[in-house]
């Protein structure tokens, strides 16, 4: 049995001298205290309880639970930035929470970037055939004339080297949104950052969907869809019609203010076909 938070703070009022109603003290633990006498319910009515022995409720949690310290072990508890190694120190057990110990994104470019890591001056520049893992993104800042490319499909990501002539105009730091467990750590990291924000995803209502659902959203101001000047001649001449009739619109069309957007699903209407961004990777 482990510890409930609640409980815990309750019992760390009780140690101070404070007395709880009984009603509010309702759990297997209360009632064990209560038989071995470290708690207690004075008075005839007994409506509230209070602490009985200090000493014995403190050999009690640590021999029960391992905690050394209540208040510790309740602070620690409420913290949103754990390890494991903190659950160990309080409690002896790594999983007294469930904690996210991975972290972060991927991050890839064609070119070194300078970049600051925790402060300190990292020049980002992956070997080809490998990408970086930024775990601490909290303190991970590119230059402010670096665009942020948010790439949506893996393969896309793999190969931004055969994708060099899309992005000729930007100093770009490609990102990826997969797998869609960090997608939330991204956008934390992309609200911090003052860069701008380009999504580079699929041509069709889905990806469209993705960018207006998962990032313009929390972007409102600095996130842009990425289209090529000939989008619609490449929809027409290298769509898929099969894209169109499967896919449904899952966003409003009423918040859409980007213009090239309404350029897109103009034409994705017009010849009844979705891009897949695969199609970019040079061969």
């Amino acid at each position: 049995m482990k510890l409930p938070l609640n409980i815990a703070e309750k019992l760390l009022l009780l140690n101070g001298g404070e007395k709880i109603p009984a009603s509010k003290l309702k759990h297997a633990i209360i009632r064990d205290l209560l038989s071995e006498g470290i708690i207690h319910k004075p008075g005839k009515i007994k409506s509230t309880i209070q602490i009985a022995d200090k000493q014995q409720l403190q050999f009690y949690l640590k021999n029960h639970f391992g905690i050394n310290d209540l208040y510790t072990y309740i602070e620690i508890l409420k913290s949103t930035d754990l390890i494991r190694a903190d659950l160990v120190s309080i409690a002896t057990d790594s999983k007294l929470k469930s904690v996210r110990t991975f972290k972060g994104f991927l991050v890839n470019t064609y070119m070194p970037l300078n970049t600051l890591l925790n402060g300190q001056p990292y020049i980002l520049n992956p070997a080809s055939g490998t990408f970086h893992f930024i775990s601490d993104f909290e303190n991970f800042m590119p230059e402010p004339d670096v665009t942020i490319v948010g790439i949506e499909n893996a393969e896309n990501f793999r190969l931004i080297h055969k994708q060099l002539h899309l992005f000729q105009h930007i100093k770009p730091l490609f990102v990826s949104r997969y797998p869609q467990n960090q997608s939330k750590d991204l956008i934390k990291w992309l609200q911090i950052i003052p860069n701008n924000y380009l999504h580079f995803g699929d041509f069709d209502f889905a990806g469209i969907g993705i960018y207006i659902n998962e990032f313009k959203r929390h972007l409102p101001n600095k996130a842009k869809f990425f289209t090529p000047v000939n989008i619609e001649k490449l929809i027409k001449t290298a769509g898929s019609k099969k894209r169109y009739d499967e896919q449904k619109i899952n966003f409003n069309f009423n918040k859409i203010i980007d213009a090239n957007i309404l350029e897109l699903i103009k034409s994705i209407h017009k010849h009844k076909k979705g891009l897949d961004q695969e199609f970019f990777i040079i061969k």
